[in-house]
This record gives C-alpha cells, sequence and structure tokens, in this order.
C-alpha cells in the first residue's frame, strides 16, 4: 500500500511556495510568465500576434491528482469537475490549463464554471468581485509524469521539463484550483507598464 501511493506521489510534480524560489535560475521570458499575478489570459492575448483560442481536451468530473485533492482539503477518494484546456495563439498551444472544482463550489450562479465551453476560465474569475486568490506555487514537471503527458498531449516537446505555476481561487468563499503549465512554444510576454 505504502509503494502504491509512493509510486503515484512520485508521479506529482513538488509544488512550492514562490518565496522559496528566490534562489532558483529561471530563464528571465519563463520567470516573467510564471511570477505575474495579474489574468494569464489577458497577457496571452496581448502578446499573441495571431488569433487566441480556447482548444478544450478535457472536461466532467474525475478523481484529482492526490496533491490537487490535499491542497484543496478534499477526500482522496472524491470527485471533483476537472476542465483541461490548451490556450492557443495562432493555433499553437502556449498554456495548458488544468481545473479542479469540488462539487461543494458548484452552487448557484457558480454552476456557471461547468457551463464554460471555449470561454477563458480566467475571464470569469477575474471578472467576479467576489474572487479572492492565494499565494502561487511553482513547480518544475518532468517528462514521466502525469502533469507532463497532459500538458504535452498531441505535441511532440523537445523538453524534458517545463514549468508550471498554480493557485487556489476563492469565489464566494468557495474554492478552485488552477494550475497554468507554460509550453515550450510560448512568445515573449507583454511587461506591463509603469502607471
Amino acid at each position: 500500500m505504502t509503494l502504491t501511493l509512493f509510486g503515484k506521489y512520485q508521479r506529482e510534480p513538488v509544488w512550492r511556495p514562490i518565496r522559496q524560489l528566490h534562489h532558483m535560475k529561471l530563464e528571465p521570458k519563463l520567470a516573467n510568465w510564471l511570477l505575474d499575478s495579474s489574468s494569464l489570459t489577458e497577457r496571452l492575448m496581448k502578446a499573441c500576434s495571431g488569433p487566441f483560442s480556447v482548444q478544450i481536451l478535457r472536461e466532467g468530473w474525475g478523481k484529482p491528482m492526490l496533491n490537487e485533492a490535499r491542497r484543496l482539503k478534499m477526500r482522496l477518494s472524491g470527485y471533483a469537475w476537472i476542465r483541461e484546456v490548451h490556450l492557443l495563439c495562432g493555433g499553437q498551444p502556449w498554456v495548458f490549463a488544468r481545473t479542479v472544482i469540488p462539487p461543494h463550489t458548484l452552487r448557484g450562479k457558480q454552476r456557471r464554471l461547468a457551463r464554460l465551453g471555449k470561454k477563458p476560465l480566467g475571464a470569469v474569475l477575474f471578472a467576479d468581485k467576489s474572487m479572492q486568490r492565494t499565494e502561487m506555487e511553482i513547480a518544475c514537471i518532468r517528462a514521466g509524469q502525469q502533469l507532463f503527458q497532459l500538458a504535452t498531449q498531441h505535441m511532440a516537446p523537445a523538453d524534458q521539463s517545463i514549468w508550471g505555476r498554480r493557485s487556489v481561487f476563492f469565489l464566494n468563499r468557495d474554492p478552485l484550483l488552477v494550475s497554468e503549465i507554460f509550453l515550450p512554444e510560448i512568445g515573449d510576454p507583454v511587461h506591463k507598464r509603469p502607471g
């Protein structure tokens, strides 16, 4: 039993709070994307010279990964609404996004989160006045890990590792976990203008 759980856990990335990563040497372009807490959707739209779009890879009820269930304080055997998408620039996947929503979050007007279609989740989250966000966590996601396989599906990545970030968002105090994995083809970020 311990070996099985350990084996499953080994296939998951190690997420660390952003404040612990000041000593890591990240490429400036990647660090700029990872460390920005503004709306990723908005930044992608500004950085993309072609059309921006959302490609739905999977959407429906499923079991969260062990680290996701723990982060959301869910029962390890529980189910959640899971949405996986590629955020595309000119048809090229730039970001893989995975959202895990516990059943109790999908109440009232928040039921719309299960019916987004091709609308980007970020547009909904950042427009909601009740939205609060926890400190971001960052992870290096390596080939062989489940999240790497999900993020790079239908692609032939040359890299053996990619980076991602995640946060728990609260809408009316109800949580959802959003993980954003930056793919090798992502373009240069648009820098915020001082203002």
